[in-house]
């Protein structure tokens, strides 16, 4: 009986042991953000500038480059990417752009309008309503840039802006 139980609790141990290792892999990966957890574009929600169309991200259609760009309009920062992204809009106008922030559509509106971009014909605007884009890329920041390749695989994040140049050439690669 002594014998019984002192095999019992050894193999216990070892299958303790051996548990062990596996689950420190998985909450290592657990720590990735999501979306370097899961790299094809996800699905969410962007409320349009109109304030009554809702834009799904699972929408975006196979075929062509698409940028995600988080933003703010009353960032400085973000405003100075939004410009040097106009600047190079003609050399990229393959890729798609999905600019959306979290502030209210109110506050969009004007930065639309101030820098013309409802007149570029490969740019849908809006609003993260449901604060999804944060949360699966961690973006703690803005702006936060994320591109996915022509199968809507992920290819890069930028947490902070990019210079357009480098963007420029990673769009032509793609």
């Amino acid at each position: 009986m002594k014998s019984l139980l002192i095999c019992l609790l050894l193999s216990l141990c070892g299958l303790s042991a051996s548990a062990q290792e596996h689950p420190m892999n998985a909450r290592d990966s657990m720590q990735l953000p999501a979306y370097e957890r899961f790299p094809s574009l996800p699905p969410f929600k962007i409320l349009l500038p109109d304030s009554a169309t809702i834009f799904n991200t699972y929408n975006i259609p196979k075929g062509r480059p698409s940028v995600l760009f988080f933003f703010s309009p009353d960032c400085e920062h973000c405003q100075m990417v939004t410009d040097s992204l106009l600047k190079y809009m003609p050399q990229m106008k393959e890729a798609r752009f999905y600019m959306f922030t979290f502030m209210p559509l109110s506050e969009l509106r004007p930065f639309i309008a101030r820098k013309h971009l409802d007149e570029l014909k490969n740019v849908v605007l809006g609003k993260d309503y449901e604060f999804f884009f944060p949360m699966y890329y961690k973006a703690t920041t803005v702006p936060w840039l994320v591109v996915y390749d022509r199968q809507k695989r992920l290819v890069k994040a930028w947490n902070g802006g990019v210079k357009m140049p480098e963007l420029v050439q990673m769009l032509d690669k793609l």
